[in-house]
């Protein structure tokens, strides 16, 4: 186990004892182990092996003995029967929006509620309402967020599918009778929720194939197997299928697979145009639907289907029926991004607000890494529930990070911490800090945080009116969505952007796998009419600087090029961009 799995399974017990109405100090102290563990600079393993867990703050002998036995054994007995000796109801209750711990064990001491379908029949018989401390309003959140649990089941964010498909992709690749072997389907194309993973496979033994498949450590259950297909269920109920093909279809396979299906059906029209016929078997010169060998097109990859179809590659993101086929016929393809030509973030947080890290320790982890520069934006005052800064802290924050610049530039490293805030647009468009303070930062993101239930209008004025305020340069994930757990608030997307173009505002690319916001389907529409993207981890831990390769694959799919991302360049070019709002005519 890594120190994010310690810290996990901490805070989980945590959450458990909370649960179970333990005493708050014992609660606390895992909570606090879990902090330790999460912000350490050396892996905890070598704690244990070299004894010195005592060493850490709030480490006591039960502590030491319990994170010993996770990192030797991989598990904990006590964690594990702590946990079996709660309803699974109740830790199912903790997925709702708005019940923690405390909330659910006041369900189940008041009105016996063990799972969520009781807590649906209690709120729909009005009995929820009536408890000390939760009210109509509550009772309301709580259906919303069971319809909307419910409307999710089967749905999985691209994150999490992504870091289950590779292990097995990489299992299959190294299989001694697999050819050739790509993931597929809507994972291919980048989707940011999917129902499943798809794998395509070609081989001359497509039974020892499926049977590798089916036995893999993950599958729970298979759910079907064929000769040359095979579905299974993995750990953490996601569905995996695997296709077989002989070397020859894979092409083919791998573009009817990849989908989506409307883009299938614009390829498969225009081949019937130019007297052919293509499906998931090959290409073939036909008028009518055939499988006849003697009949196919030879296209050994993917970018001769398309070549045969008059057509530039198209990438995978891009296959959406979105206006691909016309920028592939007239040339205009564009080169989309990629991941590695990220210099930094312009959004994230450190432990003066809501983050775990110290501003040192950004800096070590960044130089590491090899960025060139990281903006610190953390929330503002208004934002209290995230520890948000005053202005005098934010003021002391700057002087820190100059004295931090200082060091870095006398020691010849040349990285830059960049100074910021994300400023809060309050509910009448206002902003949480006035200009003369926004005006001392390296960088200002404008977000929204509160007051959801605005209507369309609303959210999109406060949006446009943070964008109109010179020294607002982005808008920080515009529609608000977190993926699987809350829906986008409604938005004027056209308004907004328009907006950001006539006052030189970008927009950011919230790369936070909950978020990835804003929506793919928005960008080229900015990108168009000069909009500029900002790919933010929005970072709250050092493994989130990670979430740049995930934004930047969610801007691929957007149309965006590295040339329409602001943090693509290096930080002397950034700088200059920086000062362009601020220094623009004002009316």
């Amino acid at each position: 186990m890594d120190n994010a799995d310690v810290a996990a399974i901490l805070e989980e017990i945590a959450v458990l004892l909370e649960l179970k109405g333990e005493n708050p100090f014992k609660t606390r102290a895992y909570v606090n182990g879990a902090r330790r563990i999460e912000t350490l600079s050396t892996p905890v393993r070598e704690l244990v092996e070299n004894e010195q867990l005592a060493t850490l703050k709030g480490f006591g002998d039960a502590l030491q003995k319990k994170v010993t036995e996770l990192v030797r054994h991989g598990r904990l007995k006590y964690h594990e029967e702590l946990k079996a000796s709660i309803a699974p109801g109740l830790i199912e209750m903790l997925e709702l929006p708005g019940l923690g711990p405390k909330k659910v064990k006041v369900l189940h001491d008041t009105l016996g509620i063990l799972s969520i379908k009781e807590l649906e029949e209690a709120c729909q018989e009005d009995r929820v309402a009536g408890i000390k401390g939760f009210g109509i309003k509550t009772q309301l959140k709580i259906l919303e967020g069971i319809r909307f649990r419910e409307k999710y089941a089967s749905h999985h964010r691209l994150d999490v599918a992504l870091a289950t498909m590779h292990p097995i992709l990489e299992a299959l690749r190294s299989h001694p009778e697999v050819t050739r072997c790509s993931e597929a389907g809507s994972a291919r194309r980048r989707k940011e929720i999917l129902h499943d993973i798809d794998f395509l496979v070609s081989s001359r033994q497509p039974t020892a194939v499926i049977d590798f498949f089916t036995t893999l450590e993950s599958v729970i259950s298979v759910l079907a197997k064929g000769n040359t297909k095979a579905s299974i269920m993995l750990t953490g109920g996601l569905q995996a299928d695997l296709r077989v093909v002989e070397d020859h279809a894979f092409p083919f396979a791998l573009a009817y697979f990849t989908g989506s299906k409307e883009h299938n059906v614009e390829m498969r029209r225009r081949a019937i145009a130019r007297g052919m016929r293509l499906n998931e078997y090959g290409l073939y010169r036909s008028k009518e639907e055939t499988q006849d060998p003697a009949l196919g097109i030879p296209c050994p990859t993917e970018e001769d289907i398309f070549k045969q179809l008059d057509l530039a590659y198209i990438p995978p993101e891009l296959r959406e029926d979105h206006g691909e086929f016309q920028a592939a016929e007239t040339g205009r393809m564009p080169r989309l991004v990629e991941w590695c030509e990220m210099k930094g973030s312009l959004h994230n947080h450190s432990d003066w607000s809501d983050g775990r890290e110290s501003l040192e320790d950004i800096i070590a982890n960044c130089v590491e890494l090899g960025l060139g520069y990281w903006a610190i934006t953390d929330h503002s005052r208004a934002s209290f529930q995230a520890n948000g800064l005053s202005p005098s802290r934010l003021e002391k924050q700057i002087s820190t990070i100059a004295d931090l610049n200082k060091d870095l530039k006398q020691k010849g490293i040349s990285f830059r911490l960049l100074t910021g805030t994300e400023v809060d647009i309050l509910s009448d468009g206002s902003l949480d800090f006035d200009d003369a303070l926004l005006a001392k930062l390296d960088v200002v993101v404008a977000s929204i945080h509160q007051g959801f239930s605005q209507s369309r209008e609303q959210l999109s004025k406060r949006l446009i009116r943070a964008a109109e305020n010179p020294y607002v340069h982005m808008l920080g994930h515009p529609s608000g969505r977190l993926l699987l757990e809350r829906d986008a608030y409604p938005l004027d997307h056209v308004a907004v952007i328009d907006a950001c173009a006539s006052t030189g505002t970008w927009i950011e690319l919230n790369a936070n796998p909950y978020r990835l916001d804003m929506d793919w389907r928005w960008w080229k529409l900015a990108r168009d009419k000069g909009v500029k993207c900002v790919i933010n981890c929005d970072a709250h831990h050092a493994d989130h600087a990670g979430f740049l390769r995930l934004g930047a694959e969610h801007a691929r799919k957007g149309w965006l090029r590295g040339e329409d991302i602001l943090n693509t360049m290096p930080v002397d070019t950034l700088i200059q961009e920086l000062s362009r709002k601020r220094n623009l005519p004002r009316n």
